[in-house]
């Protein structure tokens, strides 16, 4: 992975704890409000990371495969990040 592992490593414990926490809010059962607020807060954070992770896969592994002359290769980069996209848009 050529993303920064530091920021990514901090926005998923981040997350975690969010989790951990909303898990206590239904535990405790807490308002629903707050906890679908805190279940969007975290949602956000996972999106941030998967934006991240993307964004270095195509400026790196992506990039790189574009500098070589191998077309299958290339086409396997073309077919993931497809396949991401149609993930994104479900």
């Amino acid at each position: 992975m050529k993303a920064d592992h530091k920021q990514i490593v901090r926005l998923l414990k981040t997350a975690r704890g969010q989790i951990d926490g909303i898990l206590g809010m239904v535990e405790e059962d807490r308002y629903c409000i707050d906890i679908s607020n805190q279940l969007m807060a975290t949602t956000s954070i996972l999106r941030k990371v998967n934006r991240e992770i993307i964004k270095a896969h195509l400026s790196g592994c992506v990039k790189e495969a574009f500098e070589h002359d191998d077309e299958s290769l290339k086409n396997e980069k073309i077919e993931e990040i497809i396949s991401i996209f149609e993930k994104l848009d479900k």
